[in-house]
């Protein structure tokens, strides 16, 4: 059986993991946990991991990774409310994605209330910590 290739594509400030508002976030490095769980799933999943603060960045991956991926696990970050160009991103390729949040964006600010993402990925994960992309990335298999 060959291994499904998924990749957990992180947006702006999420590199700051551990460090950034613990008490939303966690104080776990997203490089420390993502060891941890390429390691649970090392028989079943081919698991990358892709990180950036540039919108233009998180769209050239997207594209690159789009048509012969198994699945995304797409943290846009900030970007989640704002950017119509990496949703565009999102629409136009065949790989699922699955918009993930390690906060719950509806118990915090009105702005972040609204994802952009969110109708054109195959579904939300959003409020579980890190276990987000646990779960999301179980949805795949």
């Amino acid at each position: 059986m060959s291994k499904k290739k998924i990749i957990i594509i992180n947006g702006p400030n999420l590199n700051l993991l551990g460090k950034r508002e613990p008490d939303i976030y966690g104080d776990m490095s997203f490089e420390e946990f993502f060891d941890d769980i390429k390691e649970v799933y090392a028989d079943e999943v081919q698991l990358s991991f892709f990180q950036s603060n540039i919108e233009g960045e998180l769209i050239d991956k997207i594209q690159e990774v789009g048509f012969t991926y198994h699945g995304i696990l797409l943290n846009a970050g900030g970007y989640t409310h704002t950017s119509v160009a990496i949703r565009d991103a999102v629409a136009a390729i065949k790989t699922p994605v699955i918009e993930v949040h390690i906060s719950n964006p509806y118990a915090r600010e009105e702005f972040r209330h609204q994802s952009l993402m969110s109708g054109v990925c195959k579904g939300v994960v959003a409020g579980f910590g890190l276990e987000s992309y646990v779960l999301a990335v179980d949805s795949f298999l």
